[in-house]
């Protein structure tokens, strides 16, 4: 593609993807660059307009489907570090470069800032070349050609509403850039500017595109609904919270109503008019027993190729599996050494446990007490954080999420089993004997809270720890439901159907409705729905967003110059400690991203936000 190259790459923040393959199907790779050819050979068929829009999903596709990496923004995830494709070595990774800890994070995305504006360059390519099609189109084709369009625009939709979450104002380009001098003076776009024009794309996506997608990975109607919804609610969230940070921006509480009750109207037709389920009908499934990995509840299958084109998954993102190229990493990142040499880069803290409600009650167990192993009894005494009995009766998705000591999973060698593994912390790739069975412990050294993640763990061979299969999910019809609840529960307090709607994901967890006091009160009915986010939304990217837009970064980690907050492991240690003595000036980093030095070198018209001046 050397002539995208050399006449649309004329700013740095536009160079980011212009060269990923294509995220649908392998034939597709095959395809003479459509930047190549001249216009009376290419953009003349339904055809021509759809492999470009292949490759619009290809360049926006590797700027979400690692979102889970940002849930170390979080408090319950931590992330070491990231792994890499063959193919991102080559050509580069958007990921990369960033800080995924809870803290300090917000000067260290200037490479993702880059590749988020090739993929609006990507899909202002697709966009303004379909609609010169359209004129001359029959009748016959032209639906077709502004469904193209309306997954273009979705697309490009997404990315600005990433753009605008974490740096607010920021240039829009709405158009093909051919030259210097169309980008080299460029401002910051006001948010609710930028807001509107994805608004404007949510919209025309939602009115144009089929009320199914037309392929495993590509959008309908719900995900242009859903996103424009989640879009008013963001926007909701920043206009009751405020955001200092943002100088140009003016919280209104008028605004703020306003946008709650549209994301509630949005999110209500997702969830009523499209005959969507979640996965399994919501039925948790069975538990198994514990220790044991050969039946898991119906949560951990959501997470599994299985699930692919699931009414439940709004919106995905495939991968092509093995000898493509374009395989997930998801196991490489949260598995250790004995799954395909994988490297755990992504695990637990052992803070999360405690978040995994009772079935019995439907609220908190006592609080685990962590454990040296080596104490006498510490394996059996009550509540004990290395007592596997202490994680009985729980939350089903806790089975499904995180493996605790003595649980197993499948051990994967040369794309072959080796059959079941136990996790026992700190006990990595020994001989164990359990029950009578000797086994061979599972050798994940990397993680140091106590805790792995089975969630996006594949417990069958045939797929080396680079070449997954799975559609990776960037809406998810649970998701809406909660962000439904959040709305609703905004303007009016807890709702009746709201309610249900949680007492709905609860039940795929084993878990009663919720008591009524949960529901008492806006403020008792917000904490249920943020309990359900955590648990639900696990590893998926959301927690750190969303205690950004909620303003509870204070909330979570203590107000500045504080002591901070100690991470510890099930056997007691102090791990890590975050947000001990710092400034104010630290939090309003994290509540706001540096626009990159290097983007204002080259345009002294791109201002800088507040706290890093």
């Amino acid at each position: 593609m050397e002539k995208i190259t050399s006449k649309i790459l004329v700013f740095s923040f536009i160079i980011g993807l212009t060269l990923f393959n294509s995220s649908c199907t392998k034939d597709l790779l095959d395809q003479v660059p459509t930047t190549d050819l001249g216009a009376a050979q290419f953009w003349q068929t339904e055809a021509d307009a759809t492999i470009a829009l292949m490759g619009a999903y290809a360049a926006v596709r590797p700027l979400f489907d690692r979102d889970y990496y940002f849930d170390g923004h979080g408090d319950y995830t931590r992330v070491r570090g990231i792994s890499s494709t063959n193919e991102n070595l080559r050509l580069g990774d958007a990921y990369h470069g960033g800080n995924y800890n809870p803290t300090g994070y917000g000067g260290s995305f200037d490479k993702y800032y880059r590749y988020l504006y090739g993929g609006v360059n990507r899909t202002n390519y697709v966009i303004e070349n379909v609609r010169k099609m359209l004129p001359t189109a029959s009748a016959a084709s032209k639906p077709s050609l502004e469904a193209v369009i309306g997954e273009a625009r979705l697309l490009r939709g997404m990315v600005y509403f990433r753009l605008i979450s974490m740096w607010g104002d920021v240039p829009y380009i709405g158009n093909i850039i051919y030259s210097n001098t169309e980008v080299e003076n460029l401002t910051r776009t006001p948010i609710a500017q930028v807001k509107d024009s994805i608004m404007a794309d949510f919209t025309y996506a939602f009115e144009k595109l089929p009320t199914k997608g037309a392929a495993l990975g590509r959008a309908g109607k719900p995900a242009a609904l859903a996103f424009r919804g989640k879009m008013h609610l963001y926007w909701a969230s920043w206009n009751k919270f405020g955001w200092p940070e943002l100088e140009t921006f003016t919280p209104n509480t008028a605004d703020a109503t306003a946008s709650y009750t549209a994301a509630a109207a949005d999110f209500k037709s997702v969830i009523q008019d499209f005959g969507l389920t979640l996965f399994r009908n919501g039925e948790p499934g069975d538990w198994g027993t514990m220790g044991n990995a050969d039946v898991l509840p119906n949560y951990f299958y959501l997470f599994l190729p299985i699930a692919n084109g699931d009414p439940e998954m709004i919106m995905s993102f495939t991968h092509g599996g093995t000898g493509t190229g374009q395989g997930e990493e998801l196991m490489r990142d949260v598995a250790g050494r004995t799954h395909e040499g994988s490297q755990c880069w992504v695990f637990p803290y052992y803070e999360i446990a405690d978040r995994y409600q009772l079935t019995t009650t439907g609220d908190f167990a006592p609080k685990l007490v962590p454990m040296n192993p080596t104490t006498a009894g510490a394996r059996t005494a009550l509540n004990s954080a290395v007592n596997p009995a202490s994680y009985a009766g729980r939350d089903y998705r806790m089975k499904s999420s995180i493996m605790w000591d003595y649980e197993m999973s499948i051990g994967l060698t040369s794309l072959k089993s080796t059959g079941y593994t136990p996790f026992i912390y700190k006990t990595w790739n020994a001989a164990v004997t359990i029950g009578g069975v000797k086994y061979t412990s599972y050798n994940t050294d990397a993680a140091v809270y106590g805790y792995v993640f089975r969630k996006f763990l594949r417990n069958y061979g045939g797929l080396g720890r680079s070449e997954g299969d799975y559609a990776y999910p960037v809406m998810r019809l649970a998701d809406v439901f909660l962000m439904y609840a959040e709305a609703t529960n905004e303007v009016n307090g807890p709702q009746a159907d709201a309610i249900d709607l949680v007492n709905k994901i609860r039940r795929r967890g084993n878990l009663p409705a919720l008591a009524p006091a949960k529901t008492a009160s806006k403020e008792a009915f917000f904490s249920a729905i943020e309990q359900e986010r955590i648990i639900e939304l696990l590893g998926e990217g959301q927690r750190g967003f969303d205690l950004r837009r909620w303003r509870a970064i204070e909330r979570v980690w203590n107000p500045p110059y504080g002591l901070g907050v100690w991470r510890i492991d099930t056997h007691g240690a102090n791990r890590d400690r975050y947000y001990q003595n710092l400034s104010e000036l630290n939090y309003q980093q994290n509540y706001i991203f540096r626009i990159p030095p290097g983007e204002r070198d080259r345009n002294p018209n791109l201002t800088q936000n507040k706290p890093w001046l």
